[in-house]
């Protein structure tokens, strides 16, 4: 019997430290610890797949938090459902102690396992939705204040009407002439449509 950690953070900016601290508290190893740093919408995150792929009969899957093990309600009820039936592994939830498949529980204490799940799991899909519309609505207001999104445009620089010109004759095609220019061949298209 192995314990395995899984720990997942959204973005670059983000910090994995606290969930494998705990995971290190909760005795797995540190070789033993996944993270990913990917969205938790959903299950196609390359360290997530390793783990399950070495997950095996008996072995115990640590996470700190359910949302830290996704944020799709559909996709957390199916990863508990593969790991815990077909694979026959347990799942220990941190913040959770309701939710800890190795503690051999009654038939009532597996129901009330199971309502909890479904709780959380609705709660995390819902919290990402509430963000997301969050964000959108941020946004919307953002540009209507003036603000600029994305990178800033590039301006052509001195020699673009020459090349322009060499590429309107079919001297140089858009590739070259971009080339030439230093920009990307959509950047240079951009610039001749003005």
């Amino acid at each position: 019997m192995q314990a395995y950690g899984y720990a997942r953070v959204s973005t670059k900016e983000q910090h994995s430290d606290r969930q494998i601290h705990s995971l290190k508290e909760a005795g797995v190893s540190e070789k033993n610890i996944f993270t990913d740093t990917m969205s938790g919408k959903n299950f196609e995150r390359l360290r997530y797949e390793q783990l399950l792929a070495l997950l095996k009969s008996g072995d115990r899957l640590i996470v700190k938090s359910i949302d830290r093990l996704g944020r799709s309600y559909k996709e957390i009820v199916e990863q508990w459902r593969i790991i815990t039936k077909d694979i026959q592994a347990d799942i220990t939830v941190l913040d959770m102690p309701l939710l800890d498949t190795s503690i051999k529980r009654d038939l009532l204490g597996t129901f009330i396992s199971d309502v909890v799940l479904q709780i959380l799991s609705f709660v995390a899909q819902n919290e990402r939705e509430v963000t997301m519309l969050r964000q959108s609505e941020g946004i919307i207001q953002a540009k209507k204040r003036g603000v600029k999104f994305g990178r800033p445009k590039l301006n052509p620089p001195f020699d673009f009407a020459e090349i322009k010109k060499d590429y309107i004759e079919k001297k140089l095609s858009s590739r070259t002439a971009a080339k030439r220019l230093n920009v990307s061949q959509f950047t240079f298209l951009r610039w001749i449509r003005g």
